[in-house]
Formats: structure tokens, C-alpha cells, sequence
């Protein structure tokens, strides 16, 4: 749907003039009402907002009590800049099950693959699963999709429990956002961090670098937050788009698997061998419509991500395939 477009205004006009505020208020105020409705007073220490989710994620690995080896989540796969970040600051990498881990990062929903874990599953992994002294940092970028009680489904509801893991077991858990992505705003570049107490915060908010988040993303941020309307849209038609396209390839493709949560704003493709997936991705890309292969960077090569979009995009795309394998075309309705 692109950007809000009374945020997309008050970020242009907010553009030059002044520096942006060295504490980011009204702004993190503003996101700390959205997050904690009616309880925002309570959390507003712990949150912090940074120049996308990649600042963030280097702030906490850098400020983890010890350095030594990080875990990824359960899922085969996940957002590789965990591993960039903690590589960068002297981690060494385990396997998913390794509970002596200094550090685990967990995605949820888990991108690429799809994956996802109610609230009270994965607050349950951790407290089986992290050592006292640890750090667990959990992105939920993408659960705001969930829809209108995505909260409730999220840890951003567990404060007491995150409090009290942090200072009866000594296991830190952050909470990260890019709001880029509900929002598609990805080149202004903003994210969140939320920590499990005021103190932990204090300590990353001494390693960050001034003004990291600039007056259009604030703006845009205080804007955007408050077009309810925007967001009631995007959980009806995503769900809709998403089934369409599901059910599209199911009809043109029936030996392609699709995975993923009904709410995702994306579709992961599992195609029959790594040659139709190499000849998907190429053809989607000379037809101007380009989709994610899982070879690169995931070593999957069998898989492919494509976004949610309306059925008048997908169709392009589509036909496209169809095209390219042999396949009676048939438009989405």
C-alpha cells in the first residue's frame, strides 16, 4: 500500500531545518503510547529508538555482560544481521541448541521462513533454554501484522515477566522493532529497542552515537502512529492478498509449497528442485517483478520469498511463471 500518507508529509516537511531532538521526545513518548496503551508511563525508560533495528541490534551485543559464543532460534533459517552483529563484536557461533550460549537471537515471526510463536510458547523456550548471565534479544518486526491484538501476542505485554527474569535470573531479553516494515518506509531508517529495566537501559544508551535518529523518521514515526485507519487496512488486505496468492499457486504450481502464518506479509515458496527455483527467481526478475531466493545468503536453494501484494501485481508475476513453465494462465479475481 506504500507509506501513510499524512506520515510520508510531516516527514518532508520536518527535512532540513533544525536538528532533531538529542532525546527523541515527544517521539519515544509517542511510540511508548502506542506500545503500552494506558500503561505507557511505566515502560517509557526501557524504550529507546535508534537509526533502524541494525543500530539497535549492535548497541545490545555490544553492551552483553560477557562475550562468547551466540545461538540463532530453532528455525533453519532467520534475518542474517544477528550474525553480522555479533561476529562483529567477538561472538563465536553455536548451534540452536546450545543452552551455554551468551547470546541468543530469536525472529518472531521468524523471516524468512515464516515461523511463529505465541507469547506464551516463547517466553516458555527461554526460560527453558538461555543460562543466568545471558542475553536473549527477540525481533518481532513483523508481529505487528498479527492484527488489531497483536500486543497481547507479543512480549512487549511481559514487562513484569522480562523484569523478573532479568534481575531473579540474570537473563536480559530486548525487544526489537523496525518500524520501517509495517510502515514501508525503509529508507528513513527507525527502529526500537526495548530493555528489561531502566537501569540496562542507561548503560546501552551511553554507547550511542547523538542524533542517531533523524527529524523526518521522527516525525514520521509521531505520524504515522497515530493513522489507525492505515493499520486497520493493512491487517484486512494482507490476510486477503496473502490467501489469493496462496491459493493462486496451489492452483497454477500444485507441486509448490507455501509456508507461512495467514497474517505474514510475505509467502515462502518451497519449489520442487534448486533449477525451477534459480528459473522462477530469474524470470521473475526480467519481468520487472522481483522476488527473494533463499540460495543466497540462506544456502536453500529449493526455496523462494515473494511479498504480499495485490492481485493486480501478483497477476504480473504470475503470468509471468506461467510463462516460463508451461502453465494455462489464469488471473487472480
Amino acid at each position: 500500500m506504500g507509506p501513510p500518507t499524512g506520515a510520508s508529509t510531516a516527514a518532508r516537511e520536518a527535512a532540513i531545518k533544525h536538528y532533531p531532538p538529542a532525546n527523541f521526545e515527544p517521539h519515544v513518548s509517542h511510540l511508548s503510547d502506542f506500545l503500552w496503551q494506558g500503561n505507557a508511563t511505566e515502560y517509557r525508560g526501557c524504550l529507546q529508538l535508534g537509526n533502524g533495528a541494525s543500530e539497535l541490534i549492535d548497541l545490545v551485543i555490544r553492551t552483553c555482560k560477557l562475550i562468547g559464543s551466540w545461538r540463532p532460534g530453532p528455525a533453519i533459517v532467520q534475518y542474517e544481521e544477528y550474525k553480522r552483529s555479533a561476529e562483529a563484536s567477538g561472538f563465536l557461533r553455536t548451534s540452536a541448541d546450545d543452552n551455554t550460549a551468551n547470546l541468543m537471537c530469536l525472529v518472531n515471526p521468524t523471516n524468512p521462513t515464516g515461523d511463529y510463536w505465541h507469547v506464551e510458547v516463547i517466553k516458555s523456550y527461554i526460560e527453558k533454554n538461555s543460562k543466568n548471565g545471558s542475553c536473549v534479544i527477540v525481533d518481532e518486526s513483523m508481529q505487528p501484522w498479527v492484527g488489531d491484538t497483536w500486543r497481547d501476542d507479543s512480549l512487549v505485554s511481559q514487562g513484569v515477566w522480562r523484569r523478573k527474569m532479568s534481575i531473579e535470573h540474570g537473563v536480559d531479553i530486548f525487544i526489537i522493532h523496525s518500524w520501517t516494515k509495517i510502515w514501508a518506509c525503509t529508507g528513513i531508517r527507525l527502529g526500537s529497542v526495548i530493555a528489561p529495566t531502566e537501569s540496562i537501559m542507561r548503560a546501552i544508551k551511553t554507547k550511542q552515537v547523538p542524533w542517531s535518529v533523524n527529524c523526518m523518521a521522527l516525525a514520521f514515526l509521531s505520524a504515522a502512529i497515530q493513522d489507525k485507519k492505515y493499520l486497520e487496512t493493512t491487517w484486512l488486505v494482507t490476510k486477503q492478498w496473502r490467501h489469493s496468492q496462496v491459493q493462486q499457486i496451489q492452483k497454477l504450481f500444485p507441486n509448490w509449497k507455501c509456508y507461512g502464518e495467514t497474517f505474514l506479509s510475505w509467502v515462502w515458496i518451497e519449489m520442487p528442485d534448486e533449477k525451477t527455483a534459480e528459473r522462477a527467481v530469474i524470470a521473475a526478475k526480467l519481468n520487472g517483478t522481483p522476488v527473494r531466493w533463499g540460495k543466497p545468503g540462506y544456502q536453500l536453494a529449493k526455496m523462494v520469498r515473494i511479498a504480499c501484494r495485490s492481485p493486480e501485481t501478483s497477476n504480473v508475476l504470475f503470468e509471468c511463471w506461467c510463462n516460463e513453465f508451461g502453465v494455462q494462465y489464469e488471473s487472480l479475481s
